[in-house]
């Protein structure tokens, strides 16, 4: 048999140029602190749940997936009618939404006198099912869709850091250039500081919004990993800054159920003017305990939904027939238990549980108005000299030293902030570490395990 000499495949060495930066990162942090690496540890690093649905829904599922062929088969591509429906009752009242043909239609922006925007009344008006919401795989894939739809080669796209890590991917694989601004962390000298403590840099923020290639940006609130929850002023002047600008807003709004303290979710969308320049995006994970079933959705007006579901049509096509229809479900069952408030309350002891564990080891943290994640200030954590690190770990800032340091002395899983900063918020961000309250019953483990730090302040 002969054989014939050829070249090396191109595939060896010449990926797409937009996964460049992605392949050059280095190892990801959700590798690095995988549940392999610390087998036996309390996982407080990544935001999945450790219980299951309501049970209600489960019980429904399972006797409507035995009697009903279509669960098992492709949905409509914009979503279940059911779901579609469950969105626009559960949240039209939310968006304040203008009626059809008033001033939204004209391009006008009603101001107050100091010139900021003012949020509409609340209103009768329903989302349109048929036009306003697309039921999409996760949260994720709306936001994909989103920059899928509107994005062009070279666009700026604002990101507030620290961001949730996947927005830096959803701009760049679209051809999109993320630019960033950083939060205002509080002031020195308190040991337990506020998530509204955190600011906006105005200033930083008009400046990159002010670029003629900046074209969209990316909103979170409640924020993760900060738990800073927006205030309607902080909203407004948002506002009247995309507005003198044309900015798109992607209002990453997946923890709006989990608010704490009386710090009330007010939607972007809301505001006079922004309505037609948002799009918001939400989480049946986040919101029903159902992180697996990868259903999310975009709402917001026709003129923007259209297209995110032209892009979500090549993307995915449609999503989990059964998991959607389960989230229907779900909505129709809060409806009438009161399920988000009795969350809320549940939540709120979960996090009681960590910050009793932060306050006895005294360390400095955020205590969050919302989301289900702590920010706890790591920078008096001694890691001994001779500490072994692997190699992929040592490369990187050191908020992952102290993840790894605490993960295999203490056996409790964290994750590193520097995974949701640029390498121009590295400074600030290597102070910090995340903690996740989304955990039943092992608070009390995971600080008695934490106790060991107490060596090494």
């Amino acid at each position: 048999m002969s054989t014939v000499a050829s070249q090396p495949s191109r595939f060896l060495t010449k990926p797409s140029s937009r996964m460049y930066e992605e392949l050059h990162r280095g190892t990801d942090v959700w590798t690095i602190f995988n549940p392999a690496n610390f087998p036996g540890a309390v996982n407080l690093g990544q935001g999945f749940m450790n219980w299951k649905p309501p049970s209600q829904v489960l019980e429904q599922m399972q006797k409507e997936m035995v009697t009903r062929t279509e669960l098992h088969h492709y949905s409509p591509a914009r979503g279940r009618p059911r779901l579609l429906q469950a969105l626009s009752d559960t949240y039209s009242r939310s968006f304040h939404k203008p009626p059809t043909g008033d001033s939204v239609t004209q391009g006008l922006v009603e101001y107050d006198a100091q010139g900021l925007p003012v949020q509409r009344p609340v209103s009768d008006v329903s989302l349109d099912a048929s036009s306003e919401i697309v039921v999409t795989a996760g949260a994720n894939e709306a936001m994909f869709s989103v920059t899928t739809a509107f994005l062009e080669e070279g666009d700026e796209v604002i990101l507030f850091e620290p961001f949730f890590d996947q927005y830096v991917c959803e701009t760049s694989f679209n051809g999109g250039v993320p630019v960033y601004v950083q939060m205002v962390p509080p002031p020195p000298g308190k040991r337990v500081v506020s998530g509204n403590d955190w600011k906006f840099d105005w200033a930083k923020l008009e400046e990159k919004l002010s670029s003629p290639k900046a074209k969209a940006l990316f909103l979170n609130t409640p924020h993760n990993p900060i738990g800073k929850v927006c205030t309607l002023e902080e909203l407004r002047r948002l506002a009247q800054l995309c507005i003198k600008y044309d900015i798109l807003v992607i209002s990453d709004e997946v923890y709006d159920c989990l608010t704490y303290d009386g710090h009330e979710h007010i939607r972007i969308a809301s505001i006079s003017g922004m309505w037609e320049r948002t799009v918001t995006i939400g989480s049946a994970g986040k919101s029903f305990s159902c992180t697996g079933w990868r259903v999310g959705w975009a709402m917001g007006p026709a003129h923007l939904i259209t297209p995110t579901l032209a892009a979500h049509v090549r993307i995915t096509f449609c999503v989990n027939s059964l998991a959607t229809e389960g989230t229907a479900m779900a909505f129709e069952a809060a409806s009438t238990n009161d399920f988000f408030e009795q969350q809320r309350s549940e939540y709120q002891a979960r996090r009681k549980e960590l910050t009793d564990v932060l306050d006895h080891l005294g360390l400095t943290y955020t205590m969050p108005h919302g989301s289900y994640f702590v920010l706890v200030d790591a920078s008096n954590i001694r890691i001994p000299d001779d500490f072994d690190l692997p190699e992929q770990v040592r490369r990187k800032p050191r908020d992952y030293h102290v993840c790894w340091f605490v993960g295999k002395v203490c056996d409790v899983v964290a994750i590193p902030v520097t995974a949701f900063c640029s390498e121009e918020g590295i400074a600030m961000g290597e102070r910090f570490i995340r903690f996740a309250f989304c955990k039943d019953g092992q608070m009390t483990e995971a600080g008695r395990r934490l106790q060991t730090l107490r060596d090494y302040m």
